[in-house]
């Protein structure tokens, strides 16, 4: 099956490019718009000739002719209906399908620190519920342009042939209900508002009550919790029925207004039956007529309405979209070699004014495996972090003699692996949380990660579920996973924060042999509290709480820094005593 390819779209923010986009589509929209809507007079006009053949008695044939041409005529005009509510429908579709594709660009391209600000249960608002909304407005506008305007203005212009002073008469009452629509939109606009910013709200709540359920029922918050969200909701739904009401409820009475009218036609209409002037059929007709484009009016005053509503998800989304930017995917690193130099590095983050690690320096090279460590709170996870190139950093840090900052984000996602804290599991296959969706054999790095064991216990092997962050699986079970993610592409740089942490010590001695074993054409940074087995490894780099720093071996530091040789000693005696 041929897969549909969603087209980016010039300058998204605007939203008349949307019809733009779709030229074939909004073309025969018009097309099959304006054959219906123009046509869909024929239908009364036909019923009023019926009327007035079988009243005066005309032959069995005039009349059956009449009724196949009648049935024939809205035959037509349902077919050309259909089709264009298809166009509008296909229109619609892959609006939405435009909207939300540039909104997954604008967040794939954001920085690290504008999607830190981000609240993601808003980010998932705006882009489900906000884009239907708006392309909902869109789709209602689009229909209503021929189903209401065309459609008014063909009725209008056959009920004047018929009659002129019937038809202004009666049409007294339909700008009224329009009028009336129209100054409650600012209402509504504020109501509508009210309501999309809430809703925001609670999905924010729903997402953290989902991501964090363990935490809440172990500290028992739940009933808490429970009460707070029945308030919030309490809320929500009231914010929706003052957003809704105005909409939904002034619909009758924008039909009562419309159809005041129809008192005149009764009256003028029937006078000029009663004097031979008009026939039974032509009345009909009429009366037909101004009910269609009086219900029509009632429709366009309730379409004020709802574009009025979709303003303000179009309003909230438009921020959102930008133009389609491919990734660069230039590749100009040396996989031949690795070089780290890092001099004089400061960092701290956005939202900080003092530095959470100040004047660092220290090297590594390809095949060796570099470990940092130090106290609680020394900066050691904010030196991986700022190794990635994620934020802005003083100081320099250099791969193969080239700056970080000035590798393309491709580049360095393509010469950098990072695993942090958290192992970071998806709610799916042991396989899939190691590839990414991307093909490729995972036997060696499960090996790697003394997890092939562990695998072939398990009876659905590497399709095993790890259910909602990995919560099927144990501490040790889910680190070794997301260790082998991170291993998997043998990135030239391999960045891993506190990996052995949920692991105990002997799997960790083997894990260590086999990275010094089968990645030697790679750079390793362990982050680390658990000093055990950094006798193993090639450089150390100590850091402590005044932002000063050690560099050396581990034999080096043993004997030059009592810190160092306290901690790793005391940890091998724990160690040992463990074993016993």
């Amino acid at each position: 099956m041929a897969k549909l390819k969603i087209e980016p779209i010039k300058q998204p923010n605007k939203i008349i490019n949307y019809w733009k986009k779709e030229k074939f589509i909004v073309a025969c929209i018009v097309l099959f718009g304006l054959a219906f809507n123009i046509s869909t007079i024929l239908g009364p006009i036909y019923q009023g000739k019926l009327i007035d053949s079988i009243v005066g008695g005309d032959s069995l044939s005039s009349v059956g002719i009449l009724v196949v041409t009648f049935v024939a005529l809205i035959g037509m005009i349902q077919f050309m209906r259909y089709f264009k509510r298809f166009y509008i429908r296909r229109f619609a579709n892959s609006t939405s399908a435009t909207m939300r594709l540039m909104i997954y660009n604008n967040i794939m391209h954001k920085s690290t620190e504008e999607l830190d600000n981000e609240n993601t249960g808003n980010l998932m608002t705006r882009a489900i519920s906000d884009v239907d909304l708006c392309v909902e407005g869109m789709r209602k506008f689009t229909t209503e342009i021929f189903d209401t305007g065309v459609n008014m203005a063909a009725y209008l212009i056959s009920m004047f042939i018929y009659d002129a002073k019937i038809t202004i008469l009666s049409c007294f009452f339909i700008p009224i209900a329009m009028t009336l629509a129209e100054k409650l939109k600012s209402i509504i606009y504020k109501y509508s508002n009210a309501y999309r910013t809430k809703s925001s709200y609670i999905a924010s709540m729903t997402y953290d009550a989902i991501e964090n359920a363990m935490l809440y029922r172990a500290n028992g918050m739940e009933a808490q919790n429970i009460e707070k969200y029945n308030v919030d909701l309490e809320d929500l739904q009231s914010k929706a029925i003052k957003a809704n009401i105005l909409e939904n409820s002034m619909q009758p009475i924008y039909n009562v207004i419309a159809m005041l009218g129809v008192i005149t036609v009764i009256y003028l209409g029937g006078t000029k039956v009663i004097h031979g002037r008009w026939t039974v059929g032509i009345f009909s007709t009429y009366i037909i007529m101004f009910t269609a484009m009086a219900i029509k009016a009632s429709k366009a005053a309730k379409l004020f309405n709802s574009v009025q509503k979709s303003q303000v998800s179009w309003k909230r989304i438009k921020p959102y979209l930008t133009e389609y930017a491919d990734k660069d995917t230039a590749l100009n690193i040396d996989k031949n070699k690795t070089k780290l130099t890092v001099e004089s590095l400061n960092f701290c983050y956005p939202s900080c004014k003092e530095n959470v690690i100040g004047n660092i320096s220290f090297e590594g090279n390809q095949g060796e495996i570099v470990g940092i460590t130090g106290s609680i709170a020394s900066g050691k996870s904010t030196l991986g972090l700022s190794l990635l190139g994620l934020y802005p950093y003083k100081g320099s840090i250099k791969i193969d003699g080239k700056e970080l900052k000035d590798y393309s984000e491709y580049e360095r996602s393509q010469m950098i692996s990072y695993l942090g804290h958290s192992p970071q599991l998806l709610s799916d296959t042991i396989y899939n949380n190691i590839t990414l969706g991307v093909e490729k054999d995972i036997d060696s790095v499960l090996s790697d990660v003394c997890f092939d064991t562990d695998l072939s216990a398990m009876p659905n092997g590497a399709s095993t579920l790890v259910g909602n962050s990995g919560i099927r699986l144990s501490g040790g079970q889910q680190a070794r996973i997301a260790l082998a993610r991170t291993l998997l592409n043998k990135s030239k740089i391999i960045i891993l924060d506190d990996p052995f942490s949920a692991v105990d010590m002997k799997t960790e001695e083997e894990i260590i042999k086999n990275l010094k074993k089968n990645y030697k054409n790679n750079l390793i940074i362990l982050i680390a509290h658990r000093l055990t087995i950094f006798n193993r490894i090639d450089k150390v780099l100590l850091l402590h709480h005044d932002k000063t720093a050690d560099y050396d071996t581990h034999d080096g530091l043993m004997k030059r820094s009592e810190i160092y040789a306290a901690i790793y000693n005391l940890q091998c005696m724990v160690g040992d005593d463990d074993g016993k």
